[in-house]
């Protein structure tokens, strides 16, 4: 069996848990670029992981405090898949990553780190971008600041309406 281990984001878990949801605060903060939200549909927003597993891994969450898909509207589940696809061609175009992981941790038990408000993420992909760095040196490679990618990226989700 092979592993993917990501000790780098030991950071994020080792955080004093927040009362107030991660997502609520940031779409009402109305301060996108330091959020790294880089864009707000009708429904849902696309925000960048501020601990990726990879560059440019995204997620896309709906405004609607909800904790699984259950209680999620058809209107908010058709603009969350549609912004996945936007997510993925803009990811194409910035970084061309071999494949995709998209997936949604619904609960704790499932991996969830914020529970309480369901989100999807997109993690670009590339043949062997696992390597000895972060298994011998406890180091994660990226190759650039979060607010280059955010750059790369935001001009991209405001072509054709988002």
């Amino acid at each position: 069996m092979e592993r993917l281990w990501s000790p780098w984001r030991m950071e994020y878990i080792k955080q004093a848990r927040r009362l107030e949801c991660l997502f609520c605060v940031k779409v009402a903060e109305k301060n996108d670029v330091e959020n790294y939200i880089l864009h707000r549909g009708k429904r849902s927003l696309v925000i960048m992981n501020r601990y990726p597993y990879n560059p440019g891994h995204l997620m896309v969450a709906p405004y609607r405090h909800v904790a699984s898909l259950e209680e999620m509207e058809e209107g908010e589940l058709t603009e969350m898949i549609l912004l996945t696809r936007k997510c993925e061609r803009v990811l194409q175009e910035v970084y061309r990553p071999q494949g995709f992981n998209v997936g949604i941790n619904i609960g704790a038990a499932a991996g969830a780190g914020i529970a309480d408000h369901l989100h999807l993420h997109i993690v670009p992909r590339w043949n062997g971008d696992t390597n000895f760095l972060p298994v011998l040196a406890d180091t994660k490679s990226l190759p650039e600041e979060l607010s280059e990618s955010y750059g790369h990226m935001r001009p991209l989700f405001q072509v054709d309406g988002g």
